[in-house]
């Protein structure tokens, strides 16, 4: 199994920035999908969700009405759109993939599988 995190990069406070996440070697349709974070000096913690089951999508509050998850089940690979970037959205971003659906994806012991991830930085 591998997924592929891309997109990354530098961005002015404000502005947008799409991450890709592509990914291989599982049934992509079956799997929940999301998106963690881990800032400099902090532990990793959600971010965003999609559900397989049902498309549902779970946020953390951080994010709510800035940033949006999608998901190409064609294409297996999933999408995170974020606009009005802050300082504070600095941070390693990873892609995750879970066989669960519901409220436990917002719990990162519920992914089985990890990208690499990939460096959002957002200077003021």
């Amino acid at each position: 199994v591998q997924l592929q995190a891309s997109g990354g990069g530098l961005v002015q406070a404000g502005g947008s920035l799409s991450l890709s996440c592509a990914v291989s070697g599982l049934t992509f349709r079956s799997y929940s999908m999301g998106w963690f974070r881990r800032a400099p000096g902090k532990e990793r913690e959600f971010v965003l969700s999609i559900s397989y089951r049902d498309r549902r999508r779970y946020y953390a509050d951080s994010v709510k009405g800035r940033f949006t998850i999608s998901r190409d089940n064609a294409n297996n690979t999933m999408y995170l759109q974020m606009t009005s970037l802050k300082p504070e959205d600095t941070a390693l971003y990873y892609c995750a993939a879970s066989g669960y659906y519901g409220s436990q994806l917002q719990h990162q012991v519920a992914h089985a599988y990890w990208g690499q991830g990939t460096l959002v930085t957002v200077f003021s």
